[in-house]
């Protein structure tokens, strides 16, 4: 049964999802609507011709910080000095770039212009953080996600030349305090460095404490 949300700061029980995650329809895309999902490890996924869809999916992809794997080419590229990593500099900047980001199989992005200042404003409110990797000054790769406690839920990321996204991910990992980097969606590019999938239950208890 997929619930329909209406003005009330509610969500159902994660573990009545749809097969699929789908757990809620509806709702929007306010600051506390959007904490009160992520702190039930929930997040929102759509596009331009269908509401607000809401999910919670059954296993989740993640990244244990301390499993991390860096391929000896990547380590000689940090060593090189290439890329340097700021926090919180450019966060319209990164949303922007993941939006317009070509994705395998996908025509046109779900980091639609609502979503965009939703994730702006959580930015403002300093909930939601962005890691860009620069090349001479030009913006050339990163990320950005939301941070619940000692988790950080990543949303999207995205790379212009080779190796820029992995950096924001190892300076993510290795220089900030999270336990837990949610990744949501399996990929081969994020399993190559340690991401797995955990059961929903192991997720929302590593939420919770």
């Amino acid at each position: 049964m997929i619930f329909g949300l209406d003005e009330r700061l509610i969500f159902p029980d994660p573990s009545l999802a749809e097969d699929d995650g789908l757990l809620a329809v509806g709702g929007d895309l306010s600051a506390d609507r959007l904490l009160l999902a992520y702190q039930n490890g929930i997040f929102p996924w759509y596009s331009d011709d269908t509401p607000i869809l809401w999910y919670s999916p059954h296993q989740r992809f993640v990244l244990f910080p301390q499993e991390l794997k860096i391929s000896k080419s990547m380590r000689q590229v940090l060593r090189s000095g290439r890329f340097r990593v700021t926090v919180n500099k450019a966060f319209p900047s990164v949303i922007k770039a993941c939006a317009a980001a070509p994705r395998e199989g996908q025509d046109g992005t779900w980091i639609t212009n609502e979503m965009q200042e939703a994730y702006i404003n959580l930015n403002r409110l300093g909930h939601a953080h962005s890691f860009e990797v620069w090349e001479n000054d030009t913006l050339v790769g990163g990320l950005y996600g939301v941070a619940v406690g000692h988790v950080f839920c990543g949303e999207s990321m995205f790379s212009h030349v080779s190796n820029a996204s992995k950096t924001a991910l190892i300076y993510l990992c290795q220089n900030n305090p999270y336990t837990l980097i949610d990744c949501q969606v399996p990929t081969e590019h994020l399993t190559s460095m340690g991401a797995r999938l955990i059961d929903r239950s192991e997720y929302l208890e590593i939420l919770k404490s």
